[in-house]
């Protein structure tokens, strides 16, 4: 398997030298940006598998390092934030981040999301990319497009591929911490509301009245899309 090579970007060098040495230590090739010019010099020119994005750092911050990368790579993108607030995580899912790590935060923790999030893809269905539909809605993955009433909606990512689970397996109720590991590719580390979050944009985006379906919340459980 090829040496898979992470992007840590802080402007606090202490931290830079923590993640360099866990990551090191796991395998990984690590370059490091203290800013965040420096970073998209890096992605523009380096074939980066994943990116560790801190988001107070001076001239440029993470939110619109996140966005100026989302402009050229779908790589993935994990936060780092001493703000604990629902605003500012979803400010940063919005911003196109893949998730989201509150300082002060334990490096095992932040390791093992590294490692489940580059993982290799198991053989199963997640990884069937064929447009599903239901009434107005068509969701193709394989383009990262979503259509509602043949109008192209502009989603997140992360956002199209929910949807594309909760479509393609309709009916069926799934816990946030089974849409975690199933569309997020990690186990449970506590915090499901990066779930909550994205069905929350996918409803003010999409639902209206006259669609035929709808993301139900399942109290005590968690969310199914339904529908005819």
């Amino acid at each position: 398997m090829d040496e898979k090579k992470i992007l840590v970007v802080d402007d606090d060098e202490n931290i830079c030298r923590l993640l360099k040495m866990y990551l090191a230590n796991e395998g990984f090739q690590v370059l490091v940006a203290y800013e965040g010019s420096v970073a998209l010099e890096y992605v523009e020119k380096e074939k980066i598998d994943l990116i560790i994005l801190d988001v107070m750092m001076p001239v440029m911050d993470g939110w619109d390092v996140c966005k100026a990368i989302r402009k050229i790579s779908e790589v993935p993108i994990i936060m780092l934030t001493a703000r604990d607030m629902l605003e500012d995580k979803l400010q940063g899912f919005e911003a196109g981040a893949d998730d989201y790590v509150v300082k002060p935060f334990e490096t095992k923790e932040l390791v093992a999301r590294v490692k489940a999030r580059l993982r290799d893809k198991r053989e199963d269905d997640e990884d069937d990319k064929t447009p599903v539909s239901i009434d107005n809605l068509t969701v193709d993955l394989g383009r990262y497009q979503v259509t509602l009433d043949k109008k192209v909606v502009d989603l997140k990512p992360k956002e199209i591929q929910l949807l594309h689970f909760l479509l393609r397996h309709r009916d069926t109720v799934f816990s946030r911490e089974q849409l975690l590991e199933r569309v997020w590719g990690y186990t449970y580390f506590g915090d499901t509301r990066t779930v909550d979050v994205h069905v929350k944009r996918l409803r003010e985006k999409l639902e209206k009245p006259g669609n035929r379906w709808h993301i139900k919340t399942v109290w005590g459980v968690g969310y199914k899309l339904e529908g005819e």
